[in-house]
């Protein structure tokens, strides 16, 4: 018979595809995952918005983007066979901040603390690192598509591969890119990690997500710097999350008093936006938080050296800032505080500590 669209051969092998989705969707959710979704592995129009943020210098220090883009936005550049990119979401939110005294459900959004002298660290990074354990259940997930497809091959990404991971969100029907330029979920917010799967099946693409964000501004006004120069577009140079986490120099010093008693991130653009009021605590217990690691005692980070810093924060994403940003954040958010109890400290690491962005914060 020809291959023509009504054919019953074209019909059987939509049902094939149509099924073998059904079941990769149905293995995700089973692995952990909240969202999944899928979408044709062609170029990705993005990269002229990407090209344009490069040129614009908002990436800050953060070099390791300049180097080709065009990767990130085309996933053949990484696997020539592909067909698919296969886009999940799991969520990590975990409830409140801690109160006074220590127990979650208390003091809410960006100046609540347990005490008057605690830092402030983003919910991301409550628990273990994500990265290794959304890598696991992406292999996982590949290792099914092989048992019910054999023979298939697939790439995976979590975060730190060239992947435009928003983006392909989005086009896979995950949840829209917000003003604040955070993957948004419509019914449980924004509070979740992404990772792909590339792969050389040719599956049915998912609707791309529509956009709900309206003429909502709120992310807008609730960013401490104001980072998020126009809807959709962030400059990474001004933004507390880059300035404590990627940044390696020193922070200027017109924008330290904003940085408040952040010492890793900040989410009050997160904390502000309407849909994370519909966030639910994350069903994956590797995203629990660790005891002292959402709002930890400034003055004994100071003394961190480099071994008790990697102990103390070992398998927490955390330690991507490094021991000398972490306490250079420390130290900016002692001085925004203003306890004298500080002093001290400070003193000590002003006259001995061996990095001098500390030393000079």
């Amino acid at each position: 018979m020809n291959a023509t669209t009504g054919s019953p051969e074209r019909g059987e092998a939509a049902d094939r595809r149509t099924g073998l989705a059904a079941a990769i969707r149905e293995e995700a959710l089973r692995l952990g995952f909240d969202a999944v979704g899928f979408a044709r592995a062609e170029a990705h129009p993005d990269i002229e918005r990407l090209r344009a943020w490069l040129a614009s210098g908002a990436h800050g220090t953060m070099a390791w983007m300049e180097r080709d883009p065009d990767r990130r936005a085309d996933p053949r550049r990484s696997l020539p066979e592909a067909r698919t990119v296969i886009s999940v979401a799991a969520g990590y939110y975990r409830g409140d901040w801690p109160d006074a005294g220590g127990s979650a459900g208390g003091a809410h959004g960006p100046d609540a603390a347990a005490s008057p002298l605690s830092g402030r660290i983003a919910r991301y990074a409550w628990g273990r690192d994500y990265h290794k354990r959304l890598r696991k259940r992406l292999l996982q997930l590949g290792h099914s598509m092989r048992r019910l497809q054999p023979g298939v091959r697939f790439a995976f990404h979590v975060d730190t591969g060239p992947m435009l991971d928003r983006a392909w969100a989005e086009r896979a029907g995950v949840g829209w890119i917000g003003k604040n330029a955070n993957v948004i979920r419509q019914g449980a917010g924004s509070w979740c990690f992404l990772g792909e799967i590339v792969t050389d099946l040719d599956l049915p693409p998912s609707l791309p997500a529509a956009n709900h964000c309206g003429t909502c501004v709120r992310c807008l006004a609730a960013c401490p710097t104001g980072a998020i120069i126009a809807p959709y577009r962030v400059d990474a140079r001004r933004c507390i999350s880059y300035l404590t986490i990627e940044h390696r120099g020193s922070i200027p010093i017109e924008l330290r008093p904003a940085i408040g008693a952040r010492i890793f991130g900040c989410d009050d653009c997160q904390e502000a936006c309407p849909w994370n009021r519909f966030a639910t605590p994350a069903a994956l217990p590797e995203f629990a938080e660790r005891p002292d690691q959402q709002t930890p005692e400034l003055i004994p980070l100071l003394a961190l050296d480099e071994a008790s810093f990697r102990e103390r924060f070992a398998g927490t994403a955390l330690r991507r800032a490094g021991r000398d940003r972490f306490v250079r954040n420390a130290a900016v958010a002692l001085g925004n505080v203003g306890d004298d109890r500080a002093v001290p400290a400070l003193a000590r690491a002003l006259e001995g500590d061996p990095d001098p962005h500390v030393r000079g914060h």
